[in-house]
């Protein structure tokens, strides 16, 4: 199986569209996609570079994953979302809690505010929206970007409801220059700029929470990772050498000393200073990688012929725990007919609203 890095998705919707643009492709035999790790395995005989192009013309970034072992891997593994969305999430609040202040407070319930000018008040609540779309600039540009590949996802509807809010409000704004006093006190209760921040903010929150359980599930995934040594000593030509466990092969003799860890899996040969004649192969699971070495120094046959073992099998299995999806979860995807109603609703309200003005 092939794996591929995947950028972009932010639901199971997501995850419906990028596995339906892959199979699309010819030689592919399936497709899985995991949102917790934001990775795709793909089968069959496939061109790397026809298999990405599919992706981002669905609308999401897509690269070869390096399969070999680094250290760096347990880099890809770590929470970087939590600490932008929480930075993201403090910046909104703190714009958000003045505007709903003189939005709510001021407006609709007469709290102390030092401008009374209705026209002045307006311009505020839009420079505060403003800034707090700016913050939350990512469910504009990755709502409008799937729309764009038609392939509309939870961050469409966010920026389509929150887009629409301050679209409506800025129209209330500007015709509220055309007229003067208790007019312009009206137009000023019709804003909904408090309504467009207000939806980026709590959905901020959730993405937030999302991430937060997204990173504890990795971190048990970047522990595991880091439980066997980085090196085994191994035989070469009956000298002990030290190389890293990329360069271990099947067949390879390597020896773990008194208390330390077994670098590989493999079967036991021969007990250092123990009567010099093998012993008898036993079962695999007494040599798993981790595990701690008897009192007497051991040498061990390495039982695998690829650098990935047990740990790392281990590790592949959890990343890919929900690379088999039930069909049922195709069902809840997205529907496209949700932002046709969201328009001729606008469109509809709109009309009714200029109908009440006449």
């Amino acid at each position: 199986m092939t794996q591929f890095n995947i950028t972009g998705m932010s639901c199971a919707a997501c995850v419906a569209r990028v596995e339906k643009a892959v199979n699309s492709v010819d030689g592919v035999n399936a497709c899985s996609v995991s949102l917790l790790t934001n990775s795709m395995g793909v089968e069959g005989d496939i061109d790397t570079q026809k298999i990405i192009s599919a992706v981002e013309n669905a609308g999401y970034g897509a690269t070869l994953k390096d399969e070999k072992i680094k250290s760096s891997e347990d880099d890809a593994l770590k929470d970087h979302e939590t600490p932008k969305l929480k930075k993201r999430l403090i910046s909104s609040l703190g714009f958000l809690i003045v505007l709903m202040y003189i939005s709510m407070g001021h407006v609709m319930w007469g709290w102390y505010f030092p401008i009374a000018n209705p026209y002045a008040i307006g311009i505020i609540e839009f420079i505060l929206t403003i800034i707090i779309m700016i913050i939350n600039r990512n469910f504009f540009v990755n709502g409008f970007k799937g729309l764009l590949h038609r392939s509309p996802n939870m961050d469409t509807l966010v920026a389509l409801g929150s887009g629409a809010s301050f679209v409506y409000s800025t129209y209330l704004l500007i015709k509220m220059f055309t007229v003067s006093g208790e007019m312009a006190h009206h137009y000023l209760h019709e804003f909904y700029f408090e309504s467009a921040a207000m939806i980026l903010t709590l959905i901020t929150v959730g993405k937030m929470l999302e991430a937060r359980s997204k990173g504890k599930t990795t971190n048990a995934l970047k522990s595991l990772m880091k439980l066997a040594p980085k090196t085994a000593i191994i035989l070469i030509q009956d000298v002990e050498t030290e190389v890293p466990i990329e360069n271990v092969k099947k067949g390879d003799i390597f020896i773990v000393r008194p208390g330390e860890q077994i670098s590989v899996d493999g079967f036991i040969k021969a007990t250092a200073k123990a009567c010099g004649k093998k012993a008898p192969k036993i079962p695999l699971s007494y040599g798993f990688a981790k595990a701690v070495a008897p009192a007497a120094e051991m040498f061990y046959k390495v039982a695998k012929k690829t650098p990935l073992f047990t740990r790392y099998s281990i590790r592949k299995l959890v990343s890919n725990c929900n690379f088999s999806i039930e069909k049922a979860r195709k069902e809840l995807d997205y529907n496209p007919m949700s932002v046709e109603q969201s328009v001729t609703d606008m469109v509809k309200w709109i009309r009714e609203y200029e109908g009440t003005k006449k």
